[in-house]
């Protein structure tokens, strides 16, 4: 438990999230009595007090009293816990746009950079990355307020994850929800198909995630590649059609060949580590070899671009763990690459076995800082550049979520959602539609529930009102 005083309670959500940046897993109370910190915030700046040390920060005239009651605090606290955390004050998940919001005002690189330690104090690593990113985004954001994406949620598993905190269900737990989920899914496509055509809207790419798409038996998955093929991709001209394969203990030659039939031009194989001692830990079937055999199965078959996603920061993992991830998925040469940074979400079993005080080995701050540069030197040499970037909360180290790849194999879908700039028309039990007005920036959401049963239950209600959603966008757009 950290307690603190502070004598303006407004700036409270803001020097709550940059002490929790320092003490990841600790409880943060404000108090009026005995304290650990003690915070007054006055007009031009910020004394921090612990028992009888007093620091003193003078604000910049330049910037907002809370965004430099939050670079005060980050300071004390970054000498305090001698804690290197690269993004500084960064909170926001899309810093990218940060940097496309500048580039498009006409700045310059070094202006940016500049800003970004300027405004809140982050490395110039990052800063540099999000311009990296920004750059590399602009030639496929949407221009056409005719265009949307198409998002199909599978909620079923293999097995769930130790991180996992999506509707994502055991698939031999849930036999008996396989055939209803497909078959109401299936309707949804149909009827949103109509809804597209009636409307005349163009489909610029279909993702097909979840969960794990390919987790369920070889026939069912033909039978709903088949329905997605004919209602959103056949005779539409599409940019990009991907399937997250997901997990190697799902997917069977019989289920590469059906995405082959129905134009799958993009898939994802994701080992998350190529350390067996770590799949077994987070609850993951299958081992490195598995992952290595299923990747050179798909290459045979002709799929010329493929996606792996890597995790930063799982239980346990060292940074002689991540090198041997990274050696082996150079060897395998994918087509982009994925990094993602340990979300720990109060929805997993990670999170209750910490809080639980059945606390797992997770790297220290100085450890993940050098795990992340280990994965940008790989992508470095496999010749990929960063092209997508997003932030979770509870991110262990505040890093980042990013995107590499080859030229040429950029993820669309992921570019349109993450930077919000086209309609994104969301299918499947938890999944997320979200209508953007090109001319004013607003955004509106409807997410369809996450358990299954209601999802079976409710499916007419929540085509009603998502379509009752989308019609406010058509009137405005077209």
């Amino acid at each position: 438990m950290i307690k603190i005083n502070l004598n303006d309670m407004q700036y409270r959500y803001d020097v709550y999230h940059i002490v929790k940046l320092f003490f990841d897993f600790s409880s943060i109370e404000f108090v009026d009595e005995e304290c650990d910190y003690k915070v007054d915030i006055y007009d031009n700046r910020l004394n921090i007090a612990s028992g009888n040390d007093v620091k003193e920060f003078l604000f910049d005239e330049r910037f907002t009293i809370k965004e430099e009651v939050k670079k005060a605090v980050f300071k004390y606290f970054s000498t305090r816990t001698n804690k290197e955390l690269p993004w500084g004050t960064l909170i926001g998940i899309r810093p990218s746009k940060i940097a496309m919001k500048m580039l498009e005002q006409g700045k310059n690189y070094d202006d940016i950079i500049r800003y970004f330690n300027d405004a809140y104090l982050t490395r110039r690593d990052k800063a540099k990355l999000c311009i990296e990113v920004a750059e590399n985004e602009k030639k496929y954001l949407n221009t056409n307020s005719n265009m949307v994406s198409i998002y199909i949620g599978m909620p079923f598993c293999p097995t769930r994850c130790l991180y996992c905190s999506f509707a994502s269900n055991p698939i031999h737990k849930s036999k008996e929800l396989i055939i209803p989920y497909l078959e109401t899914l299936k309707y949804e496509i149909t009827q949103i198909s109509r809804y597209i055509d009636n409307k005349g809207l163009k489909i610029q790419s279909v993702y097909f995630g979840g969960g794990t798409p390919t987790s369920v038996n070889d026939e069912n998955f033909e039978e709903i590649m088949k329905t997605i093929s004919e209602y959103f991709v056949l005779n539409r001209d599409i940019q990009e059609f991907t399937v997250e394969c997901g997990r190697p203990d799902s997917i069977t030659i019989n289920k590469l060949q059906t995405m082959k039939r129905y134009s799958v031009d993009r898939i994802s194989i994701n080992p998350q580590s190529m350390n067996d001692e770590t799949l077994r830990l987070i609850g993951r079937n299958h081992n490195c070899y598995d992952i290595i055999e299923k990747y050179e199965m798909a290459r045979s078959l002709g799929f010329d671009n493929i996606n792996m996603d890597i995790i930063v920061g799982l239980p346990g993992e060292k940074l002689s763990h991540i090198e041997n991830t990274c050696e082996k998925i150079l060897k395998l040469k994918p087509d982009s690459l994925t990094v993602h940074g340990l979300s720990i979400k109060r929805a997993s079993r990670l999170y209750e076995n910490i809080i639980n005080n059945l606390r797992y080995e997770i790297p220290k701050q100085h450890e993940l800082n050098k795990m992340y540069e280990r994965t940008a030197r790989l992508a470095y040499e496999l010749s990929m550049k960063p092209y997508y970037m997003y932030r979770q909360k509870n991110m262990v180290g505040n890093m980042e979520n990013i995107g590499y790849s080859l030229e040429g194999k950029e993820c669309i879908y992921n570019i349109e959602m993450i930077e919000d700039r086209q309609t994104i028309i969301a299918l499947g039990a938890d999944s997320v539609s979200k209508v953007v007005y090109n001319d004013t920036g607003k955004i509106d959401r409807f997410g369809n529930v996450k358990d299954v049963k209601e999802y079976l239950k409710r499916i007419d209600e929540m085509i009603k009102n998502k379509l009752k959603l989308l019609d406010s966008f058509v009137r405005e757009e077209l």
